[in-house]
């Protein structure tokens, strides 16, 4: 007997098959993808739980004893920097009787974990250290009653996590996304500001929208005056990421409300890249914006199949935030808008989906950085686990 592929309950494979089928153009997928709870809890699992998933900046633990609980993948984790400076990453469920250690969102800063329940206490690298007033029963180990630790690696100022242990090796992760982005040197960049979304729409909804601009003319006017929607061209090279670029109209310095910079251009872009906008996806959850001036990142976390909860940041250098008259709004208040335009588009879609006539339709060739996207969905639907996105 061959082995079982165990995709998600409620996809038709069949419908899987054709939108992949070779001259297809490629569709949407279908409505349970977008609907369904257990889909969800699906790619939770393969795409989530088993890849390398964003849980934000390194700034967020920047100092020794510092830690912060984070939710991934729908798991409440906590991020804490070790004697060692080492980032490490801990479920966030104390040994003993399951209380959390720090309310999913709350932050401290302490020499050793502490369990606000029966306080028991972990050192910064996750040992069972003191258990107080507690009687040890026969064959109790504190070395075998430390926190549950998570494959972690920091990289270019953001911290990734591994719940399953067993994903890629990093650098095939990333791929080639490591030289588009080098020359921005995210890792010396500072937060300037962070926007946070609540889109009642599902979490591939945003990450669709995000990969195409065939719907710039008609919900981003604003956009449309800084940079030709038709500008640019997608990027096809190895790694666990989608993506291209946009051009800069001649007046544009780059995207901002009135297309000027209030920021200092970042140093170490070449002349190209001081002209145009790369849009990345890096799966399954992190978006990159690369400007001249700054880079603006959407970290997308799934809350139910039709909530998605989206954190946007805006980092500058180091040197522009330094400054007295630092005023980040011209740029922030700019995607702001586009964000809001952008969710309403997704809450259009997710409610569309619901109707019993929902039938996918075609993409144009100005959306195959979509369709490359959700073929790989299709692709892990098939497979029944996550599989390497190498586009074609």
């Amino acid at each position: 007997m061959g082995t079982e592929v165990n995709g998600p309950e409620g996809i038709d494979r069949s419908a899987l098959e054709a939108m992949l089928a070779p001259g297809s153009s490629g569709s949407m997928l279908q409505r349970a993808a977008y609907l369904s709870d257990s889909v969800l809890e699906w790619e939770r699992e393969h795409l989530f739980a088993r890849s390398w998933v964003c849980a934000g900046r390194s700034s967020l633990i920047e100092q020794v004893g510092s830690r912060i609980a984070v939710e991934v993948g729908g798991e409440s984790l906590l991020l804490v920097r070790g004697d060692d400076q080492q980032a490490r990453a801990f479920y966030n469920v104390c040994r003993h009787r399951g209380h959390e250690l720090l309310a999913c969102g709350d932050s401290d800063k302490r020499g050793s974990i502490h369990c606000p329940y029966h306080a028991w206490t972990y050192t910064l690298s996750g040992d069972l250290a003191r258990t107080p007033r507690f009687e040890q029963p026969a064959g109790f180990e504190m070395k075998d009653n430390g926190l549950i630790g998570i494959r972690v690696e920091e990289w270019q100022g953001w911290i990734f996590v591994n719940l399953s242990g067993d994903a890629m090796p990093f650098a095939e992760h990333l791929g080639t996304f490591v030289e588009i982005i080098e020359n921005y040197e995210p890792e010396r960049l500072v937060i300037g500001a962070t926007h946070q979304y609540v889109s009642p729409s599902n979490w591939k909804l945003p990450i669709e929208n995000y990969h195409e601009c065939y719907h710039c003319t008609v919900i981003h006017p604003e956009l449309c005056v800084l940079s030709p929607p038709d500008s640019g061209d997608n990027i096809f090279a190895a790694g666990m990421w989608a993506g291209g670029t946009m051009v800069l109209e001649p007046h544009a310095t780059t995207m901002s409300l009135d297309g000027r910079s209030d920021a200092l251009m970042l140093r170490g872009l070449d002349a190209q890249q001081l002209r145009s906008v790369a849009y990345i996806g890096l799966f399954p959850n992190l978006l990159v914006s690369m400007h001249p001036d700054y880079i603006m990142t959407h970290r997308i976390e799934p809350r139910s199949a039709g909530e998605t909860f989206v954190e946007c940041q805006w980092l500058f250098a180091p040197e522009a935030v330094a400054r007295p008259d630092f005023d980040p709004s011209n740029t922030v208040d700019f995607w702001d808008l586009t964000n809001r335009q952008d969710w309403s588009a997704c809450e259009g879609v997710q409610r569309g989906l619901q109707s019993r006539a929902f039938v996918p339709g075609p993409f144009s060739t100005k959306e195959n950085a979509v369709a490359d996207w959700v073929n790989w969905i299709a692709r892990c639907y098939l497979a029944g686990r996550q599989v390497s996105y190498f586009p074609t």
